[in-house]
């Protein structure tokens, strides 16, 4: 019979099943963590041992050995910002983990202490209360962490494209309004020869042109008469300088990824295979958010959820409020509605273009959209789980939407809708 443990919860008592006899709760801070080791007997009474550890590796380990002493291989601790990781690294290898969210392990305020947060980090992993988020292994780790650096390199490049653009602007220099690409190489050969040559005003634009832009030669050297003042020059070569140095930074960081991913090419091969996903850093960015084990999730269902691509359930008194979707997946849900965006445009599987548009009539664009990645994203958990690329004959059943409607009016449907009116219509008979 498994034991039972009695929780005072505002002066009510509950008998709870005991899950982990022994286990720990850890409350995690910069620079020391407080371990509360919890023993409970067959009675039902818990014992608790408190010790308090710095955060230096070698502390770690001596909190790693006390929790080996105690026979614990149950921990839980709250994912506190970056300070949980190295916690988590020195006890992966030995302990069960589970990382909680805050909002499910937020003790009662004026009553917190360090103590009293692990005490209560370890009953409610006492008795299995507390859903653990979702770790993968560290390799998968090791690329999500470069992939979402990559993005925030990509988003710096876009920034100093845009100061690039500004200073253009403000200089009257529209050559944006010809040219189909402001940074493209023969855009930028002439940005350059302005940069070095800022007296030289009326220069041959011909030669630095691409053949199919020649017969724009005209427009674009009216489109750069203008007036690049000495200091917007300076921050444009800023810019420039640093809009290089990124992308040489992105590039090394690409070779880096692509050194990781080379257990994955099998998974990789089959995430290519969807209709949306033709660029490999897509399918790899999808690899280090959700991983390659679909076992961590206990559906599509729920991985859906876990990237904020369902309706919430909000109700109270029998009402019910907001169910937008939530803030999680707040970098993999945008990556999906890109790839969403792209499958309603695709012509060797319209599918998802014809539930769109079904969807769109209805609720807009922006849930259609929403929805659209939510198949993405199930697709993709079918895919890994059952090792198969995509099938796209799975996806002709419907792809032609049913006609709910008559496709024309006949005469006796008009009468008929006349009598409804209250009309008479003389000389006529309708057989049923």
């Amino acid at each position: 019979m498994s034991a039972l443990s009695t929780i005072n919860l505002c002066g009510d008592v509950f008998m709870l099943k005991i899950v982990y006899p022994i286990c720990c709760g850890i409350d995690v801070h910069k620079k020391f963590v407080v371990a509360t080791v919890g023993t409970t007997n067959k009675s039902g009474v818990t014992d608790y041992q408190t010790r308090q550890f710095s955060t230096f590796t070698e502390n770690l380990h001596q909190l790693l050995d006390w929790l080996k002493s105690q026979s614990c291989i149950n921990v839980c601790m709250e994912s506190t910002g970056k300070y949980w990781h190295p916690v988590f690294n020195i006890l992966e290898d030995y302990c069960n983990v589970v990382v909680a969210n805050p909002k499910y392990v937020k003790g009662i305020r004026g009553k917190k202490t360090d103590k009293k947060d692990s005490i209560w980090l370890c009953d409610l992993h006492k008795h299995g209360l507390v859903p653990n988020s979702f770790i993968p292994p560290l390799p998968i780790r090791q690329i999500r962490d470069l992939m979402r650096y990559r993005f925030k390199l990509i988003n710096f490049k876009t920034s100093e494209k845009n100061r690039i653009q500004n200073s253009l602007t403000v200089s009257n220099i529209m050559i944006s309004s010809v040219v189909s690409d402001t940074f493209g190489v023969s855009s930028m050969k002439i940005i350059n020869h302005i940069l070095e040559n800022p007296d030289d005003k009326d220069f041959d634009v011909s030669s630095m042109l691409h053949a199919s832009m020649q017969d724009k030669a005209a427009t674009i050297t009216k489109s750069i008469n203008g007036n690049l003042t000495k200091p917007q020059a300076d921050k444009m070569r800023i810019c420039l300088g640093h809009f290089n140095n990124i992308e040489k930074h992105i590039a090394d960081i690409e070779t880096a990824i692509l050194g990781l991913v080379q257990p994955y090419l099998a998974q990789l091969e089959i995430i290519l295979s969807l209709p949306s996903i033709k660029d490999v850093f897509t399918a790899i960015a999808i690899i280090g958010e959700i991983g390659c084990d679909m076992s961590a999730f206990h559906s599509s269902k729920h991985l859906c959820s876990w990237a904020g691509l369902t309706p919430q359930n909000n109700e109270s008194a029998g009402k019910k409020k907001s169910v937008r979707v939530s803030r999680a997946g707040v970098y993999i849900k945008p990556l999906l509605v890109q790839c969403a965006n792209a499958a309603i445009k695709s012509k060797k599987c319209t599918y998802f273009k014809v539930r769109y548009d079904q969807i769109k009539k209805r609720r807009g664009h922006k849930k259609a959209i929403i929805a659209i990645a939510h198949m993405l994203l199930n697709c993709i958990y079918h895919m890994l789980d059952k090792n198969e690329p995509f099938n796209y004959d799975l996806y002709t059943i419907d792809s032609k939407p049913k006609q709910t409607y008559a496709p024309q009016i006949t005469e006796e449907m008009t009468v008929r809708y006349l009598q409804t009116l209250g009309y008479q219509i003389p000389d006529m008979r309708i057989t049923t």
